[in-house]
């Protein structure tokens, strides 16, 4: 058996899936064609899939025993895509992030999967999880059961990334050690007196207040965070006001925080509500915050993950690195709601080149430009079943 060889030969189906999520994307957990499709394409296959929310979920093996499960996010970024391929996206949208080669994948393993079901030993539960870009979908389906009935007992997740100098299909292993930031989303919401701009006596100026306050919150990671950890606080919204003669009533501005360790993950929300409360209060205003969606740290399982290289290494044709080998770990601190997951269950998240900027990938990920290479898409589809069918036959 070659399960290499077995997704090459269905390249041409997995394209075609890809291309079909790539030209119609959607958002969040609103995801009515790309489940649908998802559902159909299952029911062909002989699978049952159930909805799980807006996510679907499928298990293969007809043995019980343990479970390991796979999981491929499906949602899109709202981007206008600018790329020049024959299947882009035209409705304001775009997979700017490769889930549309995530969910072909994980068809292509769902094919490859029921070819050998008769060789599992236990059961392997499919993922197609939305709401990954919004930091929502995998904890709504964690706390719908998705670890649950089967009880899953390890877990991979795999990503694309174009724009590296990695030929397309090799697998990346970041380093046992790496880890993907935890990240809140947040608001803060501050509120003056408004009044006429000529006097501001009269007033409390809601915007002089957010500029300190965006000030003071930098010094959090300037003068509070030991130099060694990792922190991240970004301002990406700052809005208040509507005319330039009116001193306004309110204020508002959002970001986020990501940090690599859970505890100064609360750390920093602790100072930010602080600061936030007594900034404001010093200029006579009230300000708070509120914290949206979110996700912990992502971090590898140790033990699996020394067994997925394993798995790896026996996997004919498929070329992978770790970073191990070369004394590097790569954590990063971007986010990855995979981590609800990972807090659960023992996980490895694995990295798949897909596009060379020699050869015109060249965007990253959520640029309007940004591409991704189909030879990526048969290893991706043969790693989930070929670790899959591994771990059981060995646990």
């Amino acid at each position: 058996m070659n399960m290499y060889n077995e997704a090459l030969a269905m390249k041409d189906t997995l394209t075609a899936d890809r291309r079909h999520f790539h030209q119609n994307p959607e958002l969040g957990l609103e995801l009515p064609k790309t489940a649908a499709y998802v559902e159909e394409k299952l029911r062909e296959m002989g699978y049952e899939p159930q909805r799980m929310g807006s996510g679907v979920v499928a298990v293969a093996g007809k043995k019980t025993g343990k479970c390991f499960l796979i999981r491929g996010d499906m949602d899109a970024l709202p981007v206008t895509e600018m790329t020049d391929l024959e299947f882009k996206s035209e409705n304001g949208c775009m997979h700017a992030c490769g889930h549309d080669c995530h969910t072909a994948n994980m068809l292509g393993a769902a094919r490859l999967l029921k070819a050998h079901e008769d060789e599992l030993e236990g059961q392997v539960k499919l993922m197609f999880q939305p709401a990954e870009e919004t930091m929502d979908g995998a904890k709504m389906m964690v706390e719908n059961g998705i670890l649950k009935d089967p009880d899953v007992n390890a877990a991979l997740g795999i990503h694309v990334f174009t724009n590296l100098p990695l030929p397309a299909g090799t697998v990346i292993m970041t380093g046992a050690d790496s880890k993907m930031a935890a990240v809140d989303w947040f608001t803060i919401k501050i509120t003056g007196k408004g009044c006429h701009g000529a006097q501001p006596n009269n007033g409390v100026d809601p915007l002089n207040v957010m500029s300190h306050i965006h000030l003071a919150l930098q010094a959090i990671n300037a003068r509070e965070m030991d130099p060694a950890d990792n922190m991240v606080l970004t301002i990406g919204q700052m809005h208040g006001g509507n005319t330039s003669n009116v001193i306004p009533q309110e204020a508002m501005m959002s970001g986020t925080i990501r940090t690599l360790k859970n505890t100064t993950r609360e750390m920093v929300k602790t100072r930010m509500d602080a600061i936030v409360s007594t900034v404001a209060a010093a200029f006579n205003a009230e300000a708070h915050v509120e914290y949206g969606s979110g996700c912990p740290v992502l971090f590898h399982n140790q033990e699996l993950y020394g067994e997925v290289k394993g798995y790896l290494g026996e996997l004919e044709g498929v070329h992978f690195v770790d970073l191990n080998d070369i004394g590097q770990h790569m954590s990063n601190m971007g986010s990855e709601d995979f981590s609800y997951v990972a807090n659960e269950v023992p996980t490895v998240f694995l990295g798949i080149a897909a596009g060379q900027p020699e050869q015109g990938y060249c965007y990253p990920q959520h640029h309007p430009k940004a591409m991704f290479h189909e030879d990526a898409l048969p290893v991706g589809a043969a790693v989930y079943a070929h670790v899959a069918m591994e771990w059981l036959k060995n646990h």
